[in-house]
Order: structure tokens, then C-alpha cells, then sequence
């Protein structure tokens, strides 16, 4: 399994983090950490397509960070 940092520039409240939580929940994502601070989720996968997808059916655009 990938870990993957995705930005979310999108994500700006605590509304945001439930939201995007949900989304990866019922998308069978189990493991991920979702930071408001940075406006980023950190995620454990083997298809980040299957991630940014969910992300984008919730209404949040994200792409990986640079390192």
C-alpha cells in the first residue's frame, strides 16, 4: 500500500472535514488522516484514482504535494 499527501485547497471548516471524511468512509478508505491546518489528507492506498475520484464526487479537488 501507496501513502499519498494530497492537498485540498478547498477545505476550509470543520463542515469540510466531515464531508471529506464521509466521502472516503464510504468509499472503503479506512486509513487516512485528515489535517484542516494544512488543508491536506494523508492516505494509505493501493488506487489513489479511487481516492481523487471521491474526493471530486464530494466537491473538493485535490492533487498530490510536492515534496
Amino acid at each position: 500500500m501507496d501513502k499519498y499527501l494530497l492537498r485540498i485547497p478547498d477545505m476550509s471548516c470543520q463542515h469540510c472535514v466531515n464531508r471529506i471524511s464521509q466521502a472516503l468512509d464510504e468509499a472503503g478508505i479506512s486509513k487516512y488522516r485528515v489535517d484542516l491546518e494544512s488543508r491536506t489528507v494523508t492516505v494509505e492506498t493501493e488506487n489513489l484514482n479511487e481516492v481523487l475520484l471521491a474526493l471530486d464526487e464530494a466537491g473538493y479537488s485535490a492533487s498530490p504535494a510536492e515534496s
